[in-house]
């Protein structure tokens, strides 16, 4: 709640994920430095995982530890997972 006030006051735009991992980027040094995000807790649907993903890739991001939302997976779910994101990153997704 803090820092929404703290954007809203200087009108930073936070409406999205993207918006806020822009910002983010932009604060690393204005995006000279690379910002990967930390992946949260385990998500149990594909999808919740790569809508993060495609969030954190508009904003500009570099990526996203996501060990436990591929790890506890089956094998193949999970390497079927992965090549979802690398496709995102890709800018095939």
């Amino acid at each position: 709640d803090a820092a929404k006030k703290v954007y809203e006051k200087q009108k930073i735009p936070n409406a999205t994920l993207a918006d806020r991992v822009r910002h983010v980027v932009q604060s690393a040094f204005n995006g000279r430095r690379i910002v990967i995000f930390s992946g949260g807790p385990a998500k149990e649907d594909d999808e919740s995982v790569l809508e993060e993903i495609r969030g954190i890739h508009q904003g500009g991001g570099f990526g996203s530890i996501i060990g436990r939302n591929s790890f506890q997976r089956p094998k193949k779910k999970a390497i079927a997972l992965l090549n979802r994101v690398m496709n995102i990153y890709l800018g095939k997704g």
